[in-house]
């Protein structure tokens, strides 16, 4: 045992001083290469850019919905919610710290107004939360999910995938939880390390029996929530938070509907196709800019909004 724990240690310390000489070139590698390959014997890599610059393109003001107000994405969120719960009166909304607003202030206020058996808290068990969604989705009722940090929803992987997605198929449609939205917290902003910066939706897009969903922006987030709410199959939405703050445009108060599964096309363009959702939908606008201004490449952009179904009509014509 002691040769072992010596031999361990040695291995330890080993590792620790690699890891001290090469850590500046591993920060500065793509996602592939620090996880995977071995950095290089030679110098320093040249200094890289780790993070993406981005500037929030809000959308023209809608006026087929009648009054709007100045929203953020997270208060565009709550105004979804305010609007499912008011209309819904079997819908209820659970999670870890939903009860007093939550992490990112998404439920605020709603406890207190349609009453602790409609808003509540969950233990910290992301299997059980979507688990007890499905329950209450099974008998009928309208169930919104939080997961409090996308990160964290692998162990409900099983529940979402082997459970949600596949329950109206397996009981050859005589039951279903069509009626069950999961929300969560996306993407990176910056300083959220391992833990709390992932973007786990290609894990979910190979999925039949489930829809998920990226919005850009608040006007986008209220419609597309709204639509996955009424929906009838079990969805996913994915919240990018880093523009829950900001991202601030005009948003209409009463409730609206943007379509599930259709993309949209918010630049035309005739030499290339470039296509993102979420957050990535400013990088690439920028990107398109560029690539006009000095490389004279025209740039279609495309909103995927919907990562599954995918809208393959749109980006294919």
């Amino acid at each position: 045992m002691a040769a072992v724990a010596a031999s361990a240690g040695r291995l330890w310390r080993l590792r620790a001083a690699r890891a001290e000489g090469h850590w500046r070139r591993l920060c500065g590698a793509g996602p592939l290469r620090g996880f995977l390959q071995p950095a290089s014997a030679g110098g320093d890599a040249a200094p890289r850019r780790q993070v993406a610059h981005f500037t929030f393109q809000p959308d023209p003001e809608p006026q087929e919905y009648g009054q709007t107000q100045k929203m953020n994405l997270f208060q565009a969120i709550t105004s979804a919610l305010d609007n499912s719960l008011a209309k819904d009166p079997t819908a209820v909304i659970f999670g870890e710290d939903v009860a007093f607003g939550g992490v990112f202030r998404c439920t605020v206020g709603l406890r207190d107004k349609y009453g602790k058996d409609r808003v509540f808290n969950t233990p910290l068990c992301e299997q059980g939360i979507v688990g007890f969604g499905i329950g209450i989705a099974v008998t009928g009722a309208t169930a919104i999910a939080e997961i409090q940090f996308a990160d964290y929803i692998y162990p409900a992987f099983d529940q979402i995938v082997n459970e949600a997605a596949k329950y109206r198929y397996r009981s050859g449609d005589l039951f279903n939880c069509g009626s069950l939205t999961i929300r969560s917290p996306w993407g990176c902003v910056g300083h959220g390390a391992l833990y709390h910066s992932q973007s786990p939706e290609a894990f979910f897009a190979h999925c039949p029996g489930i829809k998920v969903v990226v919005p850009r922006s608040p006007f986008q987030a209220k419609g597309l929530l709204l639509s996955c709410i009424e929906d009838k199959n079990p969805c996913i939405f994915f919240e990018p938070k880093i523009l829950y703050r900001a991202a601030v445009e005009q948003v209409p108060v009463e409730p609206y509907n943007i379509p599930l599964s259709q993309a949209e096309v918010i630049q035309e363009g005739s030499d290339v196709t470039l296509v993102a959702w979420g957050t990535q939908v400013h990088v690439i606008r920028e990107v398109a800019s560029m690539a006009q201004e000095k490389l004279g490449v025209s740039c279609e952009v495309i909103d995927l909004r919907t990562i599954l179904p995918w809208d393959v009509d749109t980006v294919c014509k």
